[in-house]
C-alpha cells in the first residue's frame, strides 16, 4: 500500500512537468510526511464548465487524500479508502465510477514503506526515483456532496482521491508487497482523458516502476509520527542505526 509520501515542489515546476493549463495551487507544496485526510496536489483533466462535452482542461488542484464515494452518507469512509487495488478498482462499487470517468495523477518525490513483522519496530524506508525525478502516481478522484451543508455552501463539494496500487517489483517488493502504480509521461493524456472509459486500455497504460528505476534506503522512525514534517525525514539513516534485519535488504 501507499500510506505516506513526500512532495516538495513549486506549483510552477509541477505545471511544467505535467503541462497544466490551470493552476489552482499558489503556495509551494512542502510536505515531507503526507498523510491520509490531508489536502494533496493532483493533476486532472476536466471540462472548464459543467458542459461535459467541452474540451477537458488540465488542472493542478488540491484534493483530500481518502476517496469518499459519491453515494457515501458519511465522510469517514474516506479514511479507509486511501488506496485502491488495480485488480478490482474498475468493478468495486467504491471506485467503479471514478475509474471510468475521474482519473488523476498524484505527484510525489517518493513514498515511505515499513519493513518488519513486529508492530512498533518496523524500519521505515524512503522509496524514490533513482534519477531524482518525480513520481506520477496513478490516482482516482471523486466529488462528494456533504449532506450536512446547504446547497449554496461552497464547502459542500468535497474533492477526494485515492492512490492505485499493484504488486511491487522485486527491488522494493522485499520491503512491501504492494506499491503505487505509475504513469509514464507519454501516457498522461490517455490516463487523464475523462472521455475514455475502456478499462482494458486504461489498465494497459499503468505500470509498476521498471527494475532499477526506484531506489530505497532506511530513514528515521521519526516519520512514524504524522506531526513530524521536514526534509530530515528523507535523510538516509546512518548504517549503525539501521535495524540488523532491515539492513540486510540492501
Amino acid at each position: 500500500m501507499c500510506g505516506r509520501y513526500s512532495l516538495s515542489r513549486d506549483p510552477e515546476d509541477l505545471a511544467r512537468e505535467f503541462e497544466v493549463a490551470r493552476v489552482d495551487v499558489r503556495e509551494k507544496l512542502a510536505d515531507f510526511n503526507v498523510a491520509p485526510t490531508r489536502q494533496v496536489a493532483a493533476v486532472l483533466d476536466r471540462p472548464p464548465s459543467d458542459d461535459e462535452e467541452a474540451e477537458p482542461q488540465r488542472r493542478l488542484t488540491l484534493v483530500r487524500w481518502g476517496l469518499i464515494p459519491s453515494w457515501a452518507k458519511d465522510a469517514k469512509i474516506g479514511n479507509r479508502l486511501i488506496n485502491a487495488r488495480l485488480e478490482t478498482a474498475a468493478e468495486k462499487p467504491a471506485f467503479r465510477r471514478a475509474f471510468a470517468r475521474r482519473r488523476c495523477l498524484i505527484p510525489a518525490d517518493g513514498y515511505y514503506e515499513w519493513y518488519g513483522e513486529q508492530k512498533g519496530k518496523k524500519q521505515p524506508f524512503f522509496i524514490h526515483p533513482s534519477d531524482g525525478g518525480i513520481l506520477a502516481m496513478a490516482g482516482l478522484y471523486e466529488i462528494w456532496r456533504d449532506p450536512s451543508k446547504e446547497e449554496d455552501d461552497p464547502d459542500r463539494l468535497v474533492w477526494t482521491c485515492t492512490v492505485l496500487t499493484t504488486t511491487a517489483e522485486d527491488n522494493v517488493g522485499r520491503i512491501h508487497d504492494r506499491m503505487p502504480l505509475l504513469v509514464e509521461p507519454a501516457q498522461y493524456s490517455t490516463w487523464l482523458d475523462p472521455r475514455l472509459d475502456d478499462a482494458t486500455k486504461l489498465r494497459s497504460v499503468l505500470v509498476p516502476a521498471a527494475p532499477g528505476r526506484l531506489d530505497a534506503y532506511p530513514v528515521s522512525t521519526a516519520v512514524n509520527n504524522v506531526r513530524n514534517n521536514g526534509p530530515e525525514l528523507r535523510e538516509p539513516l546512518p548504517a549503525e542505526e539501521v535495524d540488523e534485519q532491515a539492513g540486510g535488504l540492501f
